[in-house]
């Protein structure tokens, strides 16, 4: 079918308005963690891929950084192992370390890999073993005992924290054209594997790299206030008086801190958007209106 003028002139305005802001990104880096809706729903997948592709096609560098709870939690199921939290962390023993390491670094990380290469990029998947990308020690946990005379220690398992990274991987595959997808698995000074949460990784790394922009998909519209309205434009000030006052808590509450730490680490600005719109990547980088919530310094 061919396109009416109405529509050709749409299109004409929409690369229009993008113009400046590809001029402004070319050769600079992003760092997006992909997970949620977007990372099950068959048409947000394909959609995500081609943001990512088209990226790269126009000089940017994207870096891909993805999470698998619900991929990890469905084959524990499966396996008759029941899921365990602590303060929003997997509690993760040795038997489900290996199926984490199974689900992330294995079925999440390839296919994902395989969807941008069928849209036409050139991924590649790596998790932080992988050239010693990512280095961690366990995340320990403490709460108060009235019992102990000391807080009591909690032992959630292979669950760990970054404490550095070796990018010499990364820039090489940057240079040759590539875009990294990373699974979050990080590997201690013993050899140890360790179950890393998805944003945390994609914020140090977007620090360490000094990215451009830190973006994070989300299942939900961005920041919202009280009365349901999206929030943008946020910085430190503004952020504090919001969790003082309890609009942002919950499991928004480390996807905040966790941008904010990455501005504060030398990042541009940090994007946390609905992973639930179509394009909501590119919506975000390329026009006026986005689809989330903007924290900058």
């Amino acid at each position: 079918m061919s396109l009416t003028t109405s529509t050709a002139q749409n299109i004409a305005h929409v690369l229009i308005e993008a113009l400046p802001y590809i001029n402004r990104f070319v050769g600079k880096t992003f760092v997006i963690k992909y997970g949620g809706n977007a990372m099950v729903d068959e048409t947000l997948k394909n959609s995500f891929a081609r943001d990512v592709v088209l990226m790269k096609r126009i000089g940017m560098n994207p870096i891909v950084v993805h999470g698998g709870g619900p991929q990890i939690g469905q084959l524990l199921k499966r396996l008759g192992k029941e899921s365990e939290f602590f303060q929003g962390m997997r509690v993760t023993d040795a038997e489900t370390m290996d199926v984490v390491q199974m689900v992330l670094g294995g079925l999440v990380n390839k296919e994902i890999v395989t969807l941008i290469n069928r849209h036409g990029g050139s991924a590649v998947g790596l998790t932080g073993k992988d050239a010693d990308l990512i280095h961690a020690r366990q995340l320990t946990f403490t709460r108060d005992n009235p019992e102990m005379n000391a807080p009591e220690i909690i032992d959630i398992g292979h669950v760990g924290e970054v404490t550095r990274f070796d990018t010499s991987v990364i820039d090489l595959l940057i240079h040759g054209n590539f875009i990294p997808v990373i699974a979050p698995i990080g590997v201690g000074d013993n050899g140890q594997s360790y179950n890393i949460n998805a944003d945390l990784v994609a914020g140090k790394l977007a620090e360490v790299i000094k990215a451009e922009k830190l973006m994070l998909l989300t299942n939900t519209a961005g920041v919202l206030s009280k009365q349901g309205e999206l929030l943008t434009g946020l910085d430190a000030e503004r952020v504090q008086v919001l969790v003082e006052d309890g609009t942002i808590e919950g499991g928004m509450l480390p996807k905040v801190h966790c941008a904010l730490d990455a501005i504060q680490g030398g990042v541009q600005s940090a994007h946390i958007i609905d992973g639930r719109v179509e394009h909501a990547v590119l919506l975000e980088i390329f026009t006026n209106v986005g689809v989330g919530t903007l924290i900058k310094g």
